[in-house]
């Protein structure tokens, strides 16, 4: 603990949240070291595996192959909206490659590898290395294998190494999302050696070893990961994909309480607070440096999941749109951060996304719709929501399930742990009625609708399938934007999403991070801590 502030004190300011699982934490926190050699950070996630190729790793999960991995390129740079710093997707920049070259029909990528690169047991990082871990991102099935196909990738034969230094991916058509796709997470560089020396015949990708022992090149390694509790990162001085950090060290505290990361936060006991709650953003940002940044290409939804039978019935989906209490979630749940999806016009002329949606709260035509089906005098649902996400859910849960209770539809809150809410809403797709977010790595409205409207991938959580929808985003997922059939395409999407409403839009978020000693914050898109540009303020 920082200053004279003593246990009893820490305790009683808690407003008695801090149990005995805190305590590892209380004797964990170090003082804040001269120079800033070392930084502590927060959230409320729990980080569950340190592999994200692994099948049910979950988001939190996403920053190690960020902060320990390189890719071969990454993004730029730029001010974000509403102030501090955001990637940049127009701008794409070296990270393991030194320079990389396009053929003039768009089929080949030949990157350079930086001969300078290295492993953190010293080893040189080879294209053969880059094959392998891009041989592993399409072959584990899952979400790394869906993500890679987004972008064109998608055989083991795609990919060469032709020398230590030059690595070449030959694609089956040009692509809009290729290089984008090179920037991501998953496709993150693995010390192939090592790995392989952990494999075994049932575990060819060494899954299990990669799960708690990570292989790789990036800005930091992991000195200690122990669950539910810290992730410790410790700098590696020889990294070449960038500038070296500032930390030695930093540490991150899982600590679920909103409270409890309030009160350190306020206090400087911790020099950041990782994705913090709309009403503590709203309540913080005249005591310390509250960063609330737009996540492009996201939307809180309801998701309606068409295995049960009465969402099958589309006058029943329609009628719990109309029913949905938007402005009062947006208020009582956003704290009116973000953006209102809810109440736009019925005539789509752009392309823009998110966008709003045609329905807004009119209970008259709720009941209209509800009466037409074969529902008419409502049912039960369970309604699920995620504890790691309770901010925002339960408080929007709450709402909906009181309104939907006028229609006679009766709803019982069924809240998920965090680490397990993965595999129910998006893995196995079982959850009737929840509550979800997703955001599209790459921003193009058809690449949100390949993930969350195409029949089977990850965040299409709702279990919807419509063959139109199917083959207009696989026409455009990979179509220039400026082709005269890219701006119909994506309206007649827009128009199908809208009327069959497998999703219901309720308003974009924004991400909100508290400094208190920290400086160079960056918001990414895949909404996870970069602790890479971190520094003490």
């Amino acid at each position: 603990m920082t200053g004279t502030t003593s246990r009893r004190d820490f305790l009683k300011y808690g407003s008695g949240v801090i149990g005995a699982s805190m305590l590892p934490f209380l004797k964990a926190l170090p003082a804040r070291a001269a120079g800033g050699d070392v930084l502590v950070a927060v959230t409320g996630q729990t980080i569950n595996s340190l592999d994200l190729h692994r099948t049910g790793t979950n988001r939190a999960s996403y920053q190690v192959a960020v902060n320990c991995y390189d890719r071969l390129v990454s993004f730029g740079t730029k001010e974000a909206p509403g102030g501090g710093l955001s990637y940049d997707y127009s701008v794409i920049e070296p990270e393991l490659a030194e320079s990389w070259t396009i053929s003039d029909d768009g089929l080949t990528m030949t990157f350079k590898i930086k001969p300078e690169a290295k492993f953190w047991d010293g080893t040189k990082v080879t294209a053969a290395d880059v094959k392998w871990s891009f041989d592993r991102a399409v072959s584990v099935g899952g979400f790394p294998t869906v993500q890679m196909k987004a972008g064109g990738l998608i055989a083991p034969e795609q990919f060469e190494a032709v020398d230590d230094e030059t690595f070449v991916i030959h694609l089956e058509r040009p692509s809009k999302l290729s290089l984008p796709d090179l920037a991501v997470p998953v496709p993150f560089v693995i010390n192939s050696k090592v790995a392989m020396a952990n494999a075994t015949a049932e575990d060819p990708w060494a899954m299990e070893y990669l799960h708690k022992t990570p292989a790789g090149s990036g800005a930091f390694k992991v000195a200690k990961w122990a669950p539910g509790e810290q992730l410790v990162y410790e700098r590696n001085d020889d990294w070449a994909g960038g500038p070296l950090p500032g930390p030695k060290r930093v540490i991150l505290r899982e600590v679920p309480s909103p409270a409890t990361r309030r009160a350190l936060i306020e206090r400087g006991d911790v020099q950041l607070s990782f994705d913090i709650p709309n009403k503590d953003a709203a309540e913080l940002a005249d005591k310390v440096t509250v960063y609330s940044t737009p996540i492009e290409n996201c939307m809180h939804v309801v998701g309606l999941n068409t295995t049960f039978e009465p969402f099958q019935d589309p006058d029943v989906r329609k009628a719990i749109a109309y029913a949905i209490p938007y402005e009062d979630i947006f208020q009582t749940a956003a704290y009116g951060r973000g953006a209102p999806l809810w109440g736009g016009s019925t005539e789509i002329d752009d392309i823009a996304w998110p966008r709003k949606s045609p329905y807004y709260t009119d209970m008259d035509m709720a009941r209209s719709h509800l009466e037409k089906s074969a529902f008419a005098k409502g049912f039960d649902v369970p309604f699920s929501i995620s504890l790691s996400l309770a901010d925002w859910m339960e408080p929007t849960a709450l709402l909906i399930q009181e309104s939907l209770a006028g229609l006679g539809i009766t709803s019982e809150i069924e809240k998920i742990p965090g680490a397990n809410w993965r595999t129910a809403a998006l893995v196995e797709k079982r959850l009737p009625l929840h509550l979800e977010n997703f955001g599209g790595w790459l921003n193009t409205p058809d690449y949100y609708f390949f993930w969350a409207y195409q029949k089977g991938h990850l965040f299409n959580s709702s279990n919807y399938e419509n063959p139109e929808i199917e083959a207009l985003v696989d026409e455009t997922l990979h179509m220039s934007m400026e082709d005269p059939q890219y701006m119909p395409n994506i309206k007649r999407m827009f128009a199908i999403a809208f009327e069959d409403l497998p999703r219901i839009p309720l308003w974009q978020p924004a991400l909100n991070v508290a400094a208190n000693g920290a400086e160079g914050y960056e918001f990414w898109f895949h909404r996870q801590l970069d602790i890479r540009p971190l520094k003490g303020a």
